[in-house]
């Protein structure tokens, strides 16, 4: 700028040269009040009352310097190779001018800003000009580009009587930005492509690199899109292990591999983690013992030195200030369950199908989450914070997106989400497929909460799911979900509640199964006692619980006990129910079992066969009940060495049970086995082998190498080739 003396007013009508800003004139009146008009750029100079300015160069006349502004000296430390991505950029950037856009992928701090600095850094002398502009918001956008423009020209800045408005600066830097070429200007974690979409599109004879946590709406601008990801382990270890021994070399590391892996392998997350470890002469392992403790307070903390701004919960905070009301809802109630193959039908429910899909955009777009047609995905550190709650007030400088009172609701919604979504009848092989894609996030939800904050939602979920688990022969952890959901119903219900009588009656059953007969009929024998107290006698649940006792004796190998308390529920059951319900007829097929383990075949095989007559009768033969029953009448003849009925019987069965249940039912599975031992005993060794190699396979295949039928079957093969 050049200040000189003019001997007379201006002309009000005189119009600047320089078409890149808007001018001002200045009139002294009175007090100095400033008035616009004219078109002249330029600083005052005082000739009586009256000022006049005097234009600035033309911005295509304005040469650059070679410049490396200083904002980049805070991202050209510690760099963990990215050979992949500046290679990326380098393919980018082939060209004379154009746009480039880094995507970060999952929760911010994933190193974006450093690596366009070091390929600013690296391709320095390629560009005539390189300038940093931190562009989150528009009017940050606005003072980087007037600070390019005070560079290019330093009399713009100077305390003059008039100063030149900041957004006169940025629109003269937007003009020579437009006139000339070779220089490079970095548009640093921009919200919104179309804060930006008019300086890209009106500036293309030189380069922009920009760097977002937005991937979405950047196709209209012709910009090339970079995604970053997380770190390998490998390379996060590296990163770790480099600041904690900085001038520690004796650093004690154990832990390393699983802090990484627990941080996601995040860069900023492992180099907060690293500052915060050197700092108090921790370990790996310790921090995230602390971590485990209290996720959101440790990510919110920063070494002594470092940047306050730049920690992983604040970053999280800015980030989901940009979304709305439902998208934040969306990721707390998405934090409670695992972070991979959540389906996108576990939200239906929680808005109208156009409203959601918008939401569940927002999120993708912020990569906050990754979203794929069926399922959702979600970086464990956002759900590590989403699910945390921040005590503190908006006056304390609390987080507004944690408040106690919204991560509760929404651990409550996951909750009742999952209860929804779920099968009703666990034992249906139709709903098994259901079960195996909601069992990680219902195993997730009770790991994240405890029994404490249960509800009658969250009893009945744990207590179908270890049914199902059950079932599958998953049994420490259906006895473990069995235990909670009984502890929940006792403390939410008392001891005499029918939901805590069923519980505990599915917790004894499963002891049963799993050997623990030392737990499993004193916790019969306690339901037992309770329902004929509290339901009475002849009540159908009371009959249960008796039932269920008597083949827990029966297991225990205390037959008279067994078969006494078979023979008196059966008479109840005839009496309470009718001699052709379901139960009575369950009854008798239990009390023929134990008839036939206590060697007394002959009453044995003459229940089954009266039994299996009424199944057929009342039922028809494509029950599952009905088969069971042909099934034991089969072994009973086996038992007795009546082979040729024996092999009839189960041949017949398993085409039934194939046809009636599929191939790969449990009960078709045993059927199966069953016929092998037939085929075995009859000395047909060949037949048997081959049966038995088939259910094996089978049962590997669909039911896993350690479910209980699997082992039983590969015990006999092993004996059969024996």
């Amino acid at each position: 700028m050049i200040w000189r003396r003019n001997r007379r007013p201006p002309d009000r009508e005189a119009a600047s040269e320089d078409a890149g800003l808007p001018s001002w004139r200045v009139e002294a009146a009175g007090a100095g009040a400033i008035a616009a008009g004219g078109d002249v750029i330029g600083s005052p100079t005082h000739v009586g009352d009256v000022y006049q300015a005097v234009p600035l160069p033309r911005a295509e006349e304005v040469d650059p310097p070679p410049w490396a502004p200083p904002q980049l000296s805070s991202y050209t430390g510690l760099f963990v190779r990215r050979g992949g991505k500046l290679a990326e950029l380098d393919s980018a950037l082939r060209g004379p001018g154009g746009a480039v856009v880094q995507a970060v992928h999952g929760l911010g701090g994933v190193g974006k800003s450093t690596l366009a600095a070091h390929w600013a850094h690296r391709h320095a002398a390629e560009h005539t000009l390189t300038w940093w502009i931190t562009a989150d918001t528009p009017a940050n956008l606005t003072e980087g580009l007037a600070g390019l423009a005070g560079m290019l020209v330093p009399d713009m800045t100077r305390t003059t009587p008039v100063a030149v408005p900041v957004e006169d600066r940025a629109a003269w830097a937007r003009r020579w930005l437009a006139t000339h070429t070779g220089w490079l200007v970095v548009l640093d974690n921009v919200a919104h492509p179309a804060d930006v979409a008019g300086l890209v599109t009106g500036a293309p004879r030189g380069r922009f690199l920009i760097t977002s946590r937005l991937r979405e709406g950047w196709h209209d601008l012709g910009a090339a899109l970079i995604e970053l990801d997380v770190l390998r382990p490998p390379e996060a270890h590296e990163l770790l292990t480099e600041i904690v021994t900085t001038d520690r070399a004796d650093a004690d590391l154990t832990g390393t591999a699983a802090l990484c892996a627990e941080l996601g392998y995040l860069p900023l997350a492992v180099k907060q983690a690293g500052a915060f470890i050197r700092q108090t002469r921790l370990s790996p392992d310790d921090y995230l013992e602390l971590l485990r403790a209290d996720p959101a307070l440790i990510y919110d903390q920063a070494a002594r030195g470092s940047d306050a701004e730049q920690t992983i919960a604040r970053i999280w905070r800015l980030t989901l200030d940009n979304l709305t009301p439902l998208a934040r809802e969306l990721l707390r109630v998405l934090a409670w369950w695992a972070p991979q193959d959540i389906p996108r039908t576990l939200l239906t429910p929680l808005a109208d199908p156009a409203t959601l899909a918008a939401a569940l955009g927002d999120l993708a777009a912020y990569s906050m989450i990754t979203l794929n047609t069926e399922t959702i995905t979600v970086h464990r550190l956002v759900q590590a914070i989403a699910r945390t709650p921040d005590p503190r007030t908006p006056e304390q400088n609390g987080d507004p997106h944690r408040r106690p009172a919204d991560i509760h609701t929404a651990c409550h919604a996951a909750t009742d989400l999952l209860s929804r979504a779920r099968p009703t009848n666990p034992y249906d092989l139709a709903g098994w497929p259901t079960w195996r894609t909601l069992l990680p996030h219902v195993d997730a939800l009770t790991q994240r909460t405890t029994p404490d904050s249960d509800t009658p939602t969250t009893s009945r979920l744990l207590d179908h799911a270890a049914i199902f688990l059950q079932v599958q022969g998953a049994l420490a952890r259906a006895i473990s979900y069995f235990e909670r959901a009984f502890i929940s119903d006792q403390r939410l219900h008392g001891l005499d509640h029918p939901d805590t009588l069923i519980s505990g009656n599915n917790l004894a059953l499963a002891y049963q199964e799993a050997g623990e007969l030392d737990r499993a009929i004193p916790l019969h024998e306690t339901t037992l006692a309770d329902r004929e107290r509290v339901l009475g006698s002849d009540h159908p649940d009371t009959l249960i619980a008796r039932n269920n006792l008597a083949n827990a004796y029966q297991d225990a190998g205390d037959l008279d006990r067994a078969i006494a308390l078979h023979e008196t529920t059966l008479a109840d059951r005839e009496r309470v129910l009718g001699d052709d319900h379901r139960h009575t007829l369950l009854s008798r097929n239990n009390l023929a079992n134990a008839y036939q383990d206590a060697g007394d075949l002959r009453r044995a095989i003459a229940l089954h066969e009266a039994t299996l007559a009424d199944y057929e009768r009342v039922l028809g033969g494509n029950y599952a009940e009905t088969l069971t029953s042909r099934n034991n009448l089969a072994r009973a003849y086996q038992e007795a060495g009546d082979l040729r009925r024996a092999t009839t019987l189960h041949e017949a069965n398993l085409a039934d049970c194939e046809r009636v249940l599929g191939g790969d039912h449990p009960c078709t599975l045993l059927s199966r086995n069953n016929l092998a031992a037939a085929y075995r005993m009859a000395g047909d060794s060949g037949r048997a082998i081959s049966l038995c190699e088939a259910a094996l396979n089978d049962c590997e295949r669909a039911l896993g190498s350690d479910h209980p039928l699997t082992k039983l079957v590969r015990a006999n093969l092993e004996g059969v080739r024996r």
